[in-house]
Order: C-alpha cells, then structure tokens, then sequence
C-alpha cells in the first residue's frame, strides 16, 4: 500500500505508548509507504500513564495544527487524557488549520469538540497503535483510511440479518459510547438534529450499554436522531447472575424502547478490522433483510496533486 507525498503528524493527546520500540517500527514503515512523518510524542516526555503533562500533550496538538508540511494529524492511541485538556483546545485553530484529524476511542472527545464548536467534520478511524505498528498490519482497516481520506465520497457497507428496514439522510455523528455520555451537558457535545448516531464500546457489560442509551435517550438525544448504528461492543464476561441476560437481550429491549431504529454490524470499535468514518459528513443509510450501506460525502478530504 503506498500513500506518496502526505505529511502525517502523530501526536499523544491521551496515553502512553506501551512499547517504545513498536513506535519506530511504525514511523519506518510510514516512511517506507512514501509517508512524510512528523511525530510529535518523545516517550521521553511521558507523564504518569499519559504521552506528556497535560501542558506537553497541548503543544503536540498545537504544533501539529500549526506545521505546514502537516495534512493529517494521527492520535497515538486513546486510553485517557482528552478530557483533562479539552478546555484549552483551541478547535477554531484545529479547523482553520486544515488538517484532517484520526483516531478514535478516547479521541471521541476530540470529534465531539470539533463538531460542537466548528462545525468541522473529522475522522474515527485508526490510530497509530496498534494499527500501525503490528506486525501485520490489517490491509482492510488502512485501505479503509486512506480511501476515506481521499474521497469526495466514501461507503460502508455490512451483511447482516436482523435489521430494520431503512432509508433515511442525515449527519453522521457519534463514537465511543462511554465518552459521549460522559460529555454529555458540556459544550464539547454537539446538539445534532436528524442526524444518524454510530456507537461503539469495549469492556463494557451489556447492561451497561444499554444504561448508557437509556442515559442518552432521557437527555432527548437518541429521540432527535434518524437512526442508531451499532458497532462492536465486546470483551465484557457474562456471569450466572445474568440470568439470561446478554447482549441480545438488551438489544431487544432498546430496540422495544428507543423511537428510532437501532441497527447492528456496523464494522467499527476496538477490533483489528475497522471502517473509517468522517464525523460530520453527510450520510445516507439504506437497510434491507440483506444488509445495510451508509454512503458519506460533504467532508474535507486530502489536496489533491
């Protein structure tokens, strides 16, 4: 796969990276693609489990935004740490800059901030670990990327039985559950109207799951929406207490409770094989017995040569 001629910066607005030397593994590999790349996380500047002082881990994102031969800005990874800098992100800057931010899990945050702000479309896709830096990468998960990037117009698409049937427009928005919860009521949570909401969440029971779209329906924001697309929920153990109680049930029981259709297969979370989607593109979801696609457009998308 080669990507010629892109400057990509890598920047750590949450965790640490857990193995230093897989970090240049990665940047090589990068390079070797035909990728120009700025990083900007020295492990040498780790602050406690976070990739900088909360200071340090500004001035990556800053410095990124700011640096001319920059056209995408790539998270390191998630784990923790957007929340505590979100105050201090100056998302006018972000979007006036141009660049074309990646990343996803606790990068939900940032996506969020983006959109309540500015208005500006970013992207829940890979992040630099571990997609980067595995030993053998996943072609799908990085055509994914940058066929997304490249546009004008980009379409997923899922075999999956058991959906509704579905036909609706709107703007694309959502992410990581738990952070969208968790900015919910701040100024970083976009008020969406008609939109079409993706989730997704790992090590999280399915009675969680279900409390936080229950969460997300009381506050009136499940009721505005077109649709809820599910991506993966997994890693979580059942117990006997459950009692029967797994993920299909509390999927029948907000599918019984939530005014909108709610569809799964959506090929997005914490799993090796990922779709990219451009937070704040416009979408259009189509759903049948067969399965269902969701064509994007109206986002930023590389410069052409």
């Amino acid at each position: 796969m080669s990507t010629p001629n892109i400057g990509i910066a890598i920047v750590a607005p949450g965790g640490a990276a857990l193995d230093d030397a897989a970090v240049e593994r990665g940047v090589a590999r990068l390079r070797a693609q035909g990728c120009t790349v700025h990083n900007y996380y020295d492990p040498a500047h780790k602050f406690q489990r976070f990739g900088g002082t909360d200071a340090g881990r500004l001035a990556q994102l800053n410095a990124a935004a700011a640096d001319a031969d920059v056209q995408v800005v790539m998270a390191l990874r998630g784990s923790y740490g957007l929340s505590r800098i979100l105050p201090d992100i100056d998302f006018d800057a972000m979007a006036a800059s141009g660049k074309l931010f990646v990343g996803y899990s606790d990068f939900t945050a940032f996506h969020m901030g983006l959109l309540a702000r500015t208005g500006r479309a970013s992207f829940a896709g890979p992040m630099f670990c571990d997609d980067f830096i595995r030993d053998e990468p996943v072609e799908f998960t990085l055509r994914q990327l940058w066929d997304c990037l490249a546009g004008p117009t980009h379409r997923v698409a899922a075999a999956v039985a058991g959906n509704p049937r579905v036909d609706v427009g709107g703007l694309l928005w959502g992410g990581n559950l738990a952070m969208l919860v968790h900015l919910l009521g701040t100024p970083y949570f976009p008020h969406i109207d008609g939109g079409i909401l993706f989730v997704e969440d790992v090590n999280e029971h399915p009675y969680r799951v279900e409390r936080m779209l229950l969460q997300l329906l009381h506050a009136g924001v499940i009721g505005r929406q077109k649709a809820v697309l599910l991506g993966d929920f997994s890693n979580y153990r059942l117990s006997p207490q459950d009692n029967g109680y797994d993920f299909d049930a509390m999927l029948a029981h907000v599918r019984a409770r939530l005014p909108v259709p709610v569809l799964t297969g959506l090929e997005f979370g914490h799993i090796p094989r990922r779709v990219t989607l451009p937070v704040g593109a416009q979408a259009q979801l189509v759903s049948d017995a067969d399965g269902f696609a969701l064509t994007l457009r109206d986002y930023p998308v590389l410069a052409r040569p």
